[in-house]
């Protein structure tokens, strides 16, 4: 590896990270500490990255040419190994006399980038680095690593943030005046197309993610894992699709693979479950009442975005409720989401937080009403639950039955804080 090439690349993303234009987020980090963050594919990573460098700048807490910024995608660099990483820093004190803070973006790409990582940490460098995949977050990367890095999960973004981006803000009273119907008109794109940002503006955000689909697919999953039954992969993924809102196991995703010819073995199947998790396309939720081993043969499976899920269906909104509201627990209970199937059926159980959800687009019909009730308050009375609620789609109301309370809440309201 040329050492002009990466002074080329370092000048260049000195240039673009000072100029380019930021939706901004939230981002708070602490001022010592080196992060990862790992997250689905155009979630927005890159982006939180140049916002901190952004704020650095502005608050005189760094110049532009303390910036040490690699995106190993880009093909000039791509050959690289980690054996030749130390040449980003001998390229860097060439061009500067200071010590740089130093940005590492899809650094996965590099097999065993984290050696380098911990060599710069250990020498007491500011590192960010960002990935696309989920392996990154490992209890191997994490040994590795021994502790120097605090990991980050970024999704695409949320309904708050969305309402940002197009200028809303929420006073006390939102509900009660005109910004309810905004706010309640924004939701149906967000709900259909998503949190990636750059749709926002696209009349075609369809073809776009269907496109970005296409290369987490191709190159997330089955270029980097070497998978050699392309097709056995794309049925998986539509199945998983298809399969929103119910519990899987391995055996009967199994049969129906083997049912439209794409035959895979059980331990092939497991392995490609992980890489589409791996990938941050997917992920799963286990049966709070099921044994160790039941947990990681059954579970349900959601997408990261309801724009990727969208991608499949047709007549979508029931598994678009569900899969958004997951979504949303994923976020807030990274480890403590389940549903609850043991004489009772429930959407979503959280028992850190003494919470169960269902979800149903509409409960005006008299059954449905009673089934998701009765669910919640057998559910309460075996775990003695404070928080119970049913998600709509755009019904409200509460309920106060046998000591308990359930709140009826449109997802649109729910969403937000």
């Amino acid at each position: 590896m040329e050492k002009q090439i990466i002074k080329t690349i370092i000048a260049e993303k000195q240039a673009q990270v000072a100029e380019i234009e930021l939706i901004k987020r939230p981002l708070k980090l602490e001022a010592t500490a080196n992060y990862v963050f790992v997250g689905l594919r155009r979630a927005g990573k890159s982006y939180m990255m140049y916002q901190h460098i952004q704020e650095l700048i502005q608050t005189g807490l760094a110049s532009i040419e303390d910036i040490l910024y690699v995106n190993f995608e880009d093909e000039r660099i791509a050959a690289i190994k980690a054996e030749e990483l130390g040449l980003l820093l001998d390229s860097y004190r060439e061009m500067y006399s200071g010590k740089p803070l130093i940005f590492l973006d899809e650094i996965q790409n590099i097999v065993g980038w984290e050696k380098f990582a911990r060599r710069l940490a250990d020498s007491k460098y500011k590192v960010f680095i960002t990935g696309s995949n989920a392996q990154m977050l490992s209890k191997e990367i994490y040994t590795t690593l021994g502790g120097r890095f605090i990991a980050r999960e970024v999704f695409p973004f949320s309904f708050q943030e969305y309402l940002s981006f197009h200028q809303v803000v929420l006073d006390k009273n939102w509900e009660y005046n005109d910004k309810r119907l905004q706010v309640r008109k924004l939701f149906d794109n967000y709900f259909y197309y998503g949190g990636f940002a750059e749709t926002f503006k696209m009349d075609d955000k369809r073809s776009w993610i269907n496109s970005l689909y296409q290369k987490i697919l191709l190159g997330d999953v089955i270029s980097r894992n070497e998978i050699r039954n392309e097709n056995a992969m794309r049925f998986l993924v539509k199945k998983l699709a298809e399969s929103v809102m119910q519990p899987s196991s391995l055996a009967r995703i199994k049969n129906v693979l083997d049912s439209t010819g794409a035959t895979i073995s059980r331990n092939t199947l497991v392995d490609y479950l992980q890489y589409l998790t791996d990938a941050c396309l997917t992920f799963g939720i286990s049966n709070f009442s099921d044994k160790l081993t039941q947990k990681e043969t059954l579970k349900k499976r959601y997408f990261f975005d309801n724009g990727l899920l969208n991608n499949f269906l047709f007549d979508p909104e029931t598994k678009l409720l569900e899969n958004i509201v997951a979504i949303d627990l994923k976020k807030k209970y990274p480890d403590d989401v389940f549903f609850y199937n043991k004489n009772v059926e429930v959407d979503f159980f959280i028992p850190k937080a003494n919470r169960a959800i269902q979800v149903s687009y509409s409960i005006n019909d008299a059954l449905t009403r009673e089934r998701e009730i009765k669910a919640l308050l057998k559910l309460a009375a075996i775990h003695d639950l404070k928080q119970l609620e049913i998600v709509t789609y755009d019904e409200e109301s509460t309920i106060q039955e046998n000591g308990s309370t359930i709140r009826i809440i449109p997802v649109w309201k729910w969403l937000l804080p």
